[in-house]
């Protein structure tokens, strides 16, 4: 069947439509740029870049790419280092100083999601450090040594972590590598393009929009204190993105033969497929199946998606945390490709729902999930028997069968049932419980949890998950955060989707 013509002007119209509730006087905004390999077809902004200058939002503005990064890391680490690295590499052989199961985690599994490395900001957010903390690059590093476990064994599924970025990206520099430099010699200067990768978020980069967030007193700025890594540290605009992927759609250099390599199939321990690559996941849409990445940066969006054999691509970057960039991009290539979008699933009864001996939660909600605290949209699968996402790095295949949810969620079959009525436990959890390791402690008072000291002090609200589990939701500046207590006679393992390695033990002290 001969592919239809692209349709340029109804790709435009709707990214116009998508994008027009951002120019409300005073709003933070964004751009979507559509292109082929050759030209860029149509430009479409809204809403502001500096609220506090009234600058508009252009293409040439320049935001955090977040972890739209993650591909052009992998691209320049597998082919810009001389052959530093391979991706059967083990990270303990590369990286000494790491102890334990982190130590045999490959090059490939950390690139891919598949390592089981839990992810450092989660894990650190779990100890009661703000994601505003400031933090420098030794540090995190030494704490990263400091773990010894992973969330399961490499290869047994799949979990969205910055770690194992973080990772090869430090075995690149041991080797005289640096993220930075790479992106200058291959990528900014022979596309006569700005791009910078910096390592603070206070960094000064030229042109930089603020990030912004909306509070009940208005939009306000954001800010992260953690050290960035090549997991999502690029800046640059949507033209100068936009000119990388040209390149990539077009098969020439610098992106001659990228598309190919980072989305060639990687398989999981029993053989499963995984539709994540190496920083690039399929998407697919129809007929199509498309090749691209979000990001997600504390005040910044970004979403690409390009169709490898019609030559196209649309891009969206945006300053405000509101922005779904995922869902609006999507969109826009349906009209280009002139496909129908994927139909909405409510099969599944809204509710929280838990495995059996295992502390896994998931909660459904207008047709949306949850899977231990990270939400996810579900569509109907072309049977319709079938809840599926279309993440490639979360993949989800869930049945309703009129008394539990059962399928596959991130490549590993499970069973959920919902959570049945629980009161004892809350009572019998009260109390101070602390990390010897970490020299850091959490105090349950009632259905509280404090966590941290002070005005920096976090508070979450409990609720039971029933088999000695609680859920904890809490804040922690633009994002809510959601993980589980799942507590074992005199220890408490702490459980969110990308962070299952710390346990609390219970000081000898506490209330009964």
């Amino acid at each position: 069947m001969t592919d239809t013509p692209l349709n340029w002007r109804a790709a435009q119209v709707k990214a116009t439509q998508l994008l027009a509730g951002w120019q409300t006087q005073g709003e933070p905004g964004g751009a979507i740029t559509l292109f082929d390999q050759v030209k860029t077809q149509a430009v479409v902004c809204a809403g502001l870049a500096d609220l506090a200058r009234h600058e508009p939002f252009t293409a040439d503005s320049v935001v955090r790419y977040a972890s739209m990064t993650k591909h052009i890391f992998a691209a320049l680490a597998l082919n810009a280092t001389d052959n530093a690295l391979h991706l059967d590499d083990r990270l303990g052989k590369l990286l000494p100083a790491l102890k334990g199961q982190l130590a045999q985690v490959t090059v490939g599994q950390a690139l891919d999601m598949t390592s089981g490395l839990p992810d450092v900001g989660e894990t650190l957010g779990l100890l009661g450090i703000s994601a505003s903390t400031i933090s420098d690059a030794q540090p995190v590093m030494a704490f990263i040594q400091s773990l010894t476990r992973l969330n399961y064994l490499p290869g047994n599924e799949i979990t969205y972590t910055h770690t194992g970025y973080r990772l090869v990206e430090e075995a690149l520099k041991a080797k005289g590598y640096h993220f930075n430099h790479l992106v200058q010699q291959h990528l900014a200067r022979p596309l006569d393009v700005q791009l910078q990768a910096p390592e603070s978020w206070f960094d000064v980069v030229p042109g930089l929009v603020p990030g912004y967030w909306h509070t009940s007193q208005g939009w306000q700025q954001t800010c992260a204190g953690l050290h960035l890594s090549a997991s999502g540290s690029l800046t640059g605009s949507a033209n100068a993105i936009t000119r990388w992927m040209q390149c990539l759609l077009a098969d020439t250099p610098p992106g001659e033969g990228v598309l190919a390599q980072l989305s060639s199939p990687r398989l999981l321990n029993q053989g499963q497929v995984s539709r994540y690559g190496l920083g690039l996941a399929q998407i697919p849409l129809g007929r199509h199946t498309l090749l691209g990445h979000g990001g997600s940066h504390y005040g910044y969006k970004t979403y690409f998606l390009l169709s490898a054999d019609r030559r196209a691509g649309a891009l969206l970057v945006s300053n405000r945390e509101d922005c779904d960039s995922f869902g609006i991009i999507l969109q826009v290539m349906a009209a280009l490709l002139e496909e129908t979008l994927p139909q909405r699933s409510t099969a599944i009864p809204d509710g929280i729902y838990t495995t059996v001996a295992e502390p896994y939660w998931l909660e459904v909600k207008e047709g949306n999930v949850a899977y231990l605290g990270t939400d996810e949209p579900l569509y109907q699968s072309e049977d319709s028997r079938y809840a599926v996402s279309l993440s490639a790095h979360r993949p989800m295949r869930l049945q309703w069968t009129g008394e539990a949810i059962e399928g596959e969620i991130c490549h590993v079959q499970r069973r959920f049932l919902p959570v049945a009525a629980e009161t004892g436990c809350l009572n019998q959890v009260q109390g101070v419980w602390y990390h010897p390791q970490y020299r850091t402690a959490f105090e349950i008072c009632g259905n509280k949890i404090h966590i941290g000291v002070g005005p920096a002090a976090q508070t979450g609200t409990l609720s039971s998950l029933g088999n000695g589990q609680m859920l904890v939701e809490s804040q922690d500046g633009p994002y809510f955060k959601r993980f589980c207590l799942y507590f074992r006679g005199y220890n408490v393992d702490l459980i969110a989707n990308c962070s299952r390695i710390l346990t609390f033990k219970r000081e000898m002290s506490a209330r009964v």
